[in-house]
């Protein structure tokens, strides 16, 4: 038997209680089946305060990602990815980003929302480049909400997903290190930048919010020559990240129902045929992975667990 498909679902589920109400009426009947043929085969333990969310800690470990909490250098991996050679240097993903100034606190916007455009993208990073340059950065744009920063700044500095603070208060997220004392000081120098470019005034004219900040993630560095890749049959969904980073719980259990019957169904036939299967599920806590290898009998009876349970009971473990 070949170890087949690996279906791995970022966002399967999450600590609020919209998501609990969306999630226990419905119907996920495939998965259901998977969860009672498939035995679990590791556990990526944590809980809702780790900077990197757990699917980023079990996407990376199956890529061969190195780094530990908030250091798994996906900027790096994006660089090798793309054809080049990240070169052993260190690099990050920054993401140009709507901060809400309130009273006490500082709320972070989905990107998305900014509906910033390719031009409007790289007036800014022109604008930002010479204050980044003096840190010892090099900014280089990718898509209008990404761009690729090189320089030593971030190649021991611990940031937080950009996951884990979009639609929240970011204040207890900021990374409080040398290196991230740094990293504050340049983005408030971007606030004041960014406050009066004429980029912003042209939005602010149609009705669009402004890009005030940025935020930093995915920092570290690959070693040279590091033989990183996406394991055979990996296939990763994105059905539900933006409708859960949204809150929009409603979209989130359509997606699902979309999942349900597209991917978990074709996985519940591919093991009827005798093919191999495999199943990440990730949420804000814990990513879990079932898979059809043979399993020892610790792992058979922990997979009895799962057997008969509803999909949401399994899910609210995440």
């Amino acid at each position: 038997m070949s170890d087949g498909v690996h279906l791995f679902v970022p966002f399967a589920s999450a600590m609020s209680e919209g998501c609990k109400q969306a999630l226990r009426p419905l119907a996920l009947t495939h998965l259901e089946k998977l969860l009672a043929r498939l035995a679990p085969v590791h556990t990526e333990a944590g809980d809702e305060f780790t900077l990197s969310m757990p699917y980023e800690r079990a996407l990376g470990r199956l890529c061969g990602l190195p780094g530990d909490d908030g250091r798994i250098p996906w900027a790096a991996w994006q660089v090798e990815q793309s054809g080049r050679e990240a070169g052993g240097k260190a690099w990050a993903r920054i993401t140009p980003c709507h901060w809400t100034v309130g009273q006490n606190h500082i709320d972070m916007g989905h990107p998305q929302d900014l509906r910033l455009d390719a031009r409007e993208s790289r007036l800014l990073l022109e604008a930002m480049q010479p204050f980044f340059e003096q840190d010892g950065i090099a900014l280089e744009y990718d898509a209008p909400t990404l761009w690729l920063a090189q320089g030593e700044l971030f190649r021991g500095l611990a940031t937080p997903s950009l996951d884990r603070v979009v639609g929240r208060t970011i204040d207890e997220w900021m990374p409080r290190s040398p290196e991230g004392r740094a990293l504050r000081r340049l983005q408030q120098e971007m606030q004041m930048l960014l406050y009066t470019h004429p980029v912003n005034e042209e939005r602010a004219r149609g009705g669009l919010l402004p890009v005030n900040s940025f935020w930093a993630s995915g920092t570290g560095a690959l070693p040279a020559r590091h033989a990183a890749r996406v394991p055979p049959g990996l296939e990763v969904t994105n059905y539900l990240r933006d409708a859960a980073l949204a809150g929009n719980w409603r979209s989130w259990a359509g997606g699902w129902q979309q999942l349900d019957a597209g991917e978990c169904a074709r996985l519940v036939k591919a093991l009827d045929a005798g093919e191999g299967a495999t199943l990440t599920l990730c949420g804000e806590r814990n990513a879990r992975t079932w898979s059809s290898r043979p399993a020892g009998a610790l792992r058979r009876r922990l997979g009895g667990l799962f057997a008969g349970r509803q999909a949401a009971a399994v899910l609210e473990t995440l």
